[in-house]
């Protein structure tokens, strides 16, 4: 097994190489950047993201009769727009500042913010708990509704209990995850109804001054709308899931077998189906987790003002911050790669029948 770890791990070396060298290709033909973005500032300073337009990271997409490779750059001092260059560091070429940035991101020294004007490991440290936040209890909460759930409806297949859940279930899936944080809004949060939760952050204003159990209870007090409204959308499918991998193992002939053996309908659901169903259930559990943790939550963040991961990787894109933008790209790749290579040793541990070490020998 520490075999396969190690080689897991040196896989994700190329792995993160690849990501960043496509993101990077794609970037250099994308329209607009953030040197048009300070000179259509310069030149007009109400002007919107859609005004900012050129030839990506120095690029000539944009090129004017002036000789100016960016839009809008007319009647400004070419020492200027190189003196900007120098700045976002574009007056090196490509492959130079690609080879620079995987040095850095090595020693997890991703530079500065562009437009922040602060260190881009500083800014997702802070940001990091918000959605580390959300993602966990969202993944926890809708695992703990949907795991229950889903074993009864395997055992009731058919059943009135069955065909209502169903039913629930259908309406989670279909309605996302933003449209329930607006009813939640509206029914909980002072929208039309009642005032009983927070509208924005994680904590109040006097946090430092509550007690334990205060703080405790003030954190979940700002956390139940934006975690129940994900968790309503996410619990659906991780319901159907659970359901069809039973049912699945239910209609095997092992299980016929120890039925025949006299072992109890518990004895034979939990000790044997439980743990070959689960198998394809914990496979999910990365692509949950890391799905809440940035997409899942970047809607939600907005609605319910909470200044997490999400919204700062969104707001980069728009912004053109390509240091924040790379450095989300490069975290998340990497908490997916280790949440992935974790989920393998947790299929080792549920079923120690499956040896990935072997397998790939």
């Amino acid at each position: 097994m520490l075999s396969y770890i190690a080689r897991r791990l040196a896989l994700m070396v190329p792995t993160l190489f690849g990501i960043l060298l496509v993101s990077f290709v794609i970037v250099q033909f994308a329209p607009g950047g953030p040197v048009e973005r300070v000179i259509s500032q310069l030149q007009n300073p109400n002007s919107g993201a859609s005004d900012r337009v050129g030839g990506g990271q120095g690029g000539d997409a944009g090129a004017q009769s002036d000789g100016s490779a960016y839009r809008g750059a007319q009647g400004l001092d070419p020492a200027f727009i190189k003196e900007l260059e120098k700045q976002f560091g574009f007056d090196k070429p490509a492959h130079e500042r690609f080879l620079k940035m995987l040095g850095d991101y090595a020693r997890f020294d991703f530079g500065r913010s562009y437009f922040r004007d602060a260190p881009v490991l500083q800014l997702i440290k802070e940001k990091l708990p918000v959605s580390i936040t959300l993602g966990l209890w969202m993944t926890l909460i809708s695992y703990a509704i949907s795991i229950p759930l889903g074993i009864r409806k395997a055992m009731k297949e058919g059943s009135r209990f069955d065909t209502w859940t169903s039913a629930v279930v259908i309406v989670g899936y279909a309605i996302p995850s933003f449209l329930f944080a607006i009813l939640l809004i509206v029914l909980f949060a002072g929208g039309s109804f009642w005032q009983i939760f927070p509208l924005r952050g994680l904590t109040s204003d006097n946090w430092a001054e509550l007690s334990l159990f205060g703080k405790a209870k003030d954190y979940l007090w700002h956390i139940a709308l934006p975690v129940l409204a994900m968790a309503l959308g996410a619990f659906a499918t991780s319901t159907l899931l659970t359901k069809n991998s039973f049912l699945d193992e239910i209609r095997k002939q092992y299980v016929l077998t120890a039925r025949m053996k006299g072992l109890s309908e518990r004895r034979v659901l939990y000790g044997h189906v439980f743990r070959n169903a689960m198998l394809i259930v914990i496979a999910g559990f990365p692509g949950a987790f890391v799905h809440a943790l940035f997409a899942g939550s970047l809607l939600i963040e907005t609605i319910f003002s909470l200044d997490g991961l999400g919204l700062l990787s969104f707001e980069a894109i728009v912004n053109r911050d390509y240091p924040v933008v790379f450095a989300n790209l490069y975290i998340f790749s990497l908490i997916g790669l280790v949440v992935h290579l974790i989920t393998d040793l947790t299929y080792s541990w549920v079923d120690p029948r499956i040896d990935f070490e072997s397998r790939e020998a």
